[in-house]
């Protein structure tokens, strides 16, 4: 246990020179989104992919919430400002992609009217560049709108209070009592979660980007050795002859999901100690939640939450 508790510190030392050194070294590990068309590109990307899911880079990040969490301790006025840009950019996604709800609609009228009115084997959008799709891919790429509310919108409905609590004895305890439990729920459940699911999304999406494929067991060494026949290989295989082909935007959602839970996780973390400090007044303090159009829905809320 001393073992590992040495080794957290020294990473958590070494984070702000591997930060300084990626800034100063950008060209090491991003030129290759300029093409790859020399081997010191395709070494720049492996590099991108070795970090991307790498301990130096989680201690980066990790460091970078705690040292915002620390300067919260000294001002609170600091950490509300920080809670707020952060449930304000969950907010944000959120609400820009709940939109996907109105196309998915949209596009399976379309769907319905060219198959049964029309009978036409394929459907084409778009003004001036006209995407043209056999109406199987179109039925199949409705399934990626459903992902986008899925994972997009995840910390949205985290803030808006959307998300199911499995309560034991929340509800039975203190104020403060309730927020103690957030913020331990938060460390041990939610950003460890979050962790681990963007270590395996990361390397499974970069697995159909790219061969040879990379491995989360591979050494950097490893990685730019196999720099030298590097070559992008994007996943286009469908479920059907004619169907969507493009389900490495799933894995790209994956990713996505598990970075948003994270960064929402300290979020939520802070505004849970604020309330912490402040007391049962400060309960909602700042929080951007939408009006559900009449009284009667927003009683029913009230009391969901606090049951």
């Amino acid at each position: 246990m001393l073992d590992g508790l040495v080794w957290a510190l020294q990473n958590l030392v070494l984070a702000f020179f591997n930060f300084a050194n990626a800034l100063i070294n950008w060209d090491q590990w991003m030129s290759w989104t300029g093409g790859m068309e020399t081997p010191e590109d395709k070494q720049a990307l492996m590099r991108f992919i070795y970090y991307g899911g790498s301990t130096e880079f989680f201690f980066v990040v990790f460091t970078l919430f705690l040292v915002i969490f620390l300067v919260g301790l000294w001002s609170r006025k600091f950490l509300w400002g920080v809670v707020i840009g952060l449930e304000g950019f969950a907010n944000g996604i959120g609400r820009f992609f709940a939109w996907a709800g109105i196309l998915m609609v949209i596009q399976q009228i379309l769907i319905v009217f060219n198959q049964r009115i029309f009978a036409t084997p394929e459907i084409s959008l778009g003004f001036g560049s006209v995407l043209t799709r056999d109406i199987s891919w179109w039925a199949e790429e409705l399934k990626l709108y459903n992902a986008m509310i899925v994972a997009l919108c995840v910390t949205y409905t985290f803030v808006q209070g959307g998300h199911v609590r499995v309560d034991l004895i929340y509800s039975a305890i203190s104020f403060r009592a309730k927020r103690l439990v957030d913020m331990v729920g938060c460390m041990i459940f939610m950003i460890p979660a979050a962790v681990l699911t963007w270590m395996y999304g990361w390397y499974f999406l970069w697995r159909h980007l790219v061969v040879p494929k990379p491995s989360a067991s591979d050494t950097l060494d490893r990685l730019i050795a196999k720099a030298r026949a590097l070559r992008w290989n994007v996943e286009t295989i469908g479920f059907s002859p004619n169907g969507f082909d493009a389900y490495f935007l799933f894995k790209v959602l994956l990713v996505a999901y598990a970075g948003l839970v994270f960064i929402h996780g300290w979020a939520f973390f802070y505004r849970s100690y604020l309330e912490w400090r402040e007391g049962p007044e400060s309960e909602h303090k700042y929080l951007d939640r939408d009006v559900l159009g009449s009284d009667e829905a927003e009683l029913v809320h009230a009391i969901e939450e606090h049951h």
